[in-house]
């Protein structure tokens, strides 16, 4: 037992135990996507998706109902600014139905991660009425 103690201690004499990073949380509704009147009949729908952030690994997971047509995919997209779109970056796992799950799980970069904090993320939904986006929500903390 006394070499186990001394053990202990000599890994974190000598900074061989890192302490462990604690995970940042982020969360969103997914809404429609803004739309104008020719969109009322393909675009529609809910959801929830969230997000956890352990050193640079990112792990997304969320749900979805009440599309009006199967999903088609998902993605994670970047924008410049908080509040404006911008380009798809990450392909999230989706259920091709109108309700189900999304998922992913990546590595980000430095500027990634710090584009995250700054809540420059957000999800998207894409369906077969609506190909340029059905849901969306910005993923915060």
């Amino acid at each position: 037992m006394a070499w186990i103690r001394w053990t202990a201690a000599a890994a974190v004499a000598l900074g061989l135990v890192w302490a462990a990073t604690p995970e940042e949380k982020f969360h969103t509704r997914l809404a429609p996507v803004a739309m104008d009147a020719t969109m009322r009949a393909t675009v529609a729908g809910v959801g929830t998706a969230s997000a956890t952030l352990s050193g640079n690994k990112l792990t997304v997971t969320g749900t979805f109902e009440g599309l009006v047509s199967p999903a088609t995919v998902a993605h994670l997209h970047l924008s410049r600014v908080a509040g404006v779109r911008g380009p798809a970056v990450l392909d999230l796992t989706v259920n091709h139905a109108t309700s189900g799950t999304i998922s992913g799980s990546f590595d980000l970069s430095a500027d990634q991660v710090e584009a995250l904090r700054k809540g420059r993320f957000y999800v998207q939904i894409h369906s077969e009425k609506a190909p340029d986006g059905n849901l969306w929500g910005w993923l915060m903390r």
